[in-house]
Formats: structure tokens, C-alpha cells, sequence
């Protein structure tokens, strides 16, 4: 089914991924004086309660689904939810509120990579004139002096790159979903299939299921703004808005992170980090623009799409 001109909501991609990059404001705190498979148990917690009302259309609508969709909600639930949403908690504890989220902005390049591999979708060889930008960037961005490289630097950068990858192929498998199953109950699912990975992760851990009721504003906030909220507008916009305008909605959730980061919580970004992020931001805007104006994509989407 095409989409409609009139149905185009950029505008709600642009606010949902504004709202991702509010994170760091409840994640930060809570990361540094709890462990983060604590975070993250309480954070699907909170939201499987809040949708415990859509849960039963939710499994009905994936009983109707094939093998494959299934298989794809399982995936998107344990991997994209519950596990990424771990290794980017932990990435903040290593004191730089900015780079994990920022570096979150080369998701649009695994998902493109993602979309070859599983949904069999076409790049071209141009496109990795914007990817190979990209990487280069995310490698000035993530360490404040690219030449002398600490193992106190690398280990943040490759989690928030793990979670990044997982989330892509969220994003991935998540379309794929979507054209059978409604945006809510994708979202129910998502939470409510990652809740008992959450559980898992939290058991091998070690880490304590009680947190204090000092910390429960904190993650209710966490998991009610960049969590829920922003997660079901983004698939609700998504469902009728062109993947190439959504990757330049997408850029809100830098420019959020950045303000936040720097402005809010007091991050400090070297010369070579803003260069990096400067080279992020308008590589992925330039790939985002180049799909949406010229007449030869650089990422073609077969008719008919199987996994």
C-alpha cells in the first residue's frame, strides 16, 4: 500500500526522536548510582504495567501473524529492547552523557546495512560514500584525542556502536512487523516480549530487583518520555512517513542530545568530537536528502519484501 501524501507525519518522526535525545537527563543519574540491569528491568517494568490494558490484542494480533513476523517480535523485544537498551545504560557510566547518544545517529547506516542483509533491500555503491564519512566521524566523536585511544574510551564507544546495531535492526524488523500488526500493538509487544529478557539479564547480573523509591521518579520518567511516549509516536509516524524523510526528522534526536549534554548536564566536547559530530549529522542528513530528491536511490525497496 503506498503512502499517502497527506498521511506524510515527518513532523511526528521529528518530535519522537527529539524526545529520544532527552534521555540522558533521566539515564545519566539513574546509570551512575544503580547498576544498569536494574535501569532497564524497572524501565520495561513500568511500561508493560501502563500497557498491560492493549496486551491481550497485542498477542492475538501476533497469533494471526506467520512464523516469520513472530520470530521478528522476538528478535525486536529481546535484542533491540531489552539487551540494547542494557549496553546503552552501561555506556553512561562511563561519565560522557553525549557520545552514546550522538553515536546513536549511525543507526540509519545499519539499518540500511540491515535491510540488505534481511529484507533484502539494494544499495548502491554510492551509499557508502555517505557511510564511510560517517564511521569517521563516529571515530572523532567518540574519543576526545583520536590519536592516543585509552581502553577506559574504547569500551563506552563499542557499547553504545552494540546497542546502535541492535536498535537497526530493531528499526528493520520492526517495519517489517508493521505491516501486519498496528503501531500500538507493535510497542506492546516490543516491552512486553523484552520484559522477561530484562528479567534474564538482570538475574545473570547479579543486580538487585529493589532500587529505592528515591530513584522511582527517575525511571518512571525515563520510561514514560524517551520510552513509551516517544516509541509509540515513532512507529505511528513511521507507518506513513517515506523512510528518507524520517531519516531527516531523525537529525532532531542529535541536535536534543547535543543541548542536553552540553548545555544541561555539563558534558565538554574536544574539537575533534564537534568535528565528528558536525560529520555524523551531515552525512546521514545528506544521505536522508539525496533518497528524498533524486530520482536514482541509493537504497532500492524490492515490491514485495520476505525474510
Amino acid at each position: 500500500m503506498g503512502l499517502s501524501r497527506g498521511a506524510d507525519r515527518t513532523w511526528l518522526v521529528a518530535l519522537a526522536t527529539a524526545m529520544w535525545g532527552t534521555d540522558a537527563l533521566w539515564r545519566q543519574p539513574l546509570a551512575t548510582s544503580l547498576p544498569s540491569a536494574s535501569v532497564v528491568f524497572w524501565e520495561h517494568v513500568i511500561i508493560v504495567v501502563l500497557l498491560a490494558p492493549f496486551l491481550p490484542r497485542a498477542l492475538r494480533a501476533l497469533r494471526a501473524c506467520g512464523w516469520r513476523e513472530r520470530v521478528a517480535i522476538i528478535v525486536v523485544g529481546v535484542g533491540s529492547s531489552a539487551l540494547a537498551t542494557a549496553l546503552f545504560t552501561t555506556a553512561f557510566k562511563y561519565g560522557d552523557p553525549v557520545t552514546p547518544l550522538v553515536l546513536q545517529k549511525l543507526q540509519p547506516i545499519f539499518a540500511a546495512v540491515a535491510s540488505f542483509a534481511l529484507l533484502r533491500e539494494k544499495l548502491r555503491g554510492r551509499y557508502f560514500a555517505f557511510a564511510i564519512p560517517a564511521l569517521l566521524g563516529a571515530w572523532l566523536l567518540a574519543f576526545k584525542n583520536p590519536l592516543h585511544i585509552e581502553v577506559s574510551q574504547v569500551v563506552p564507544a563499542l557499547l553504545a556502536l552494540g546497542a546502535a546495531v541492535l536498535w537497526a535492526a530493531g528499526t528493520v524488523l520492526g517495519r517489517f512487523v508493521s505491516r501486519s500488526v498496528p503501531a500500538r500493538d507493535v510497542t506492546t509487544l516490543r516491552f512486553a516480549i523484552g520484559l522477561p529478557a530484562a528479567s534474564v539479564i538482570l538475574l545473570f547480573s547479579g543486580a538487585p530487583v529493589a532500587v529505592g523509591w528515591h530513584n522511582a521518579f527517575g525511571l518512571v520518567l525515563l520510561a514514560l518520555i524517551p520510552g513509551l511516549l516517544a516509541l509509540w509516536l515513532y512507529y505511528i509516524g513511521l507507518s506513513t512517513t517515506p523512510a528518507a524523510r524520517a531519516t531527516l526528522a531523525e537529525l532532531s534526536f542529535p541536535a536534543t542530545a547535543a543541548i542536553v549534554g552540553v548545555f544541561v548536564l555539563g558534558a565538554e566536547l574536544s574539537a575533534t568530537q564537534w568535528v565528528g559530530f558536525v560529520i555524523v549529522v551531515a552525512m546521514v542528513a545528506a544521505l536522508g536528502w539525496h533518497e528524498r530528491v533524486s530520482s536514482t536511490k541509493l537504497v532500492t525497496v524490492p515490491e514485495t519484501t520476505r525474510l
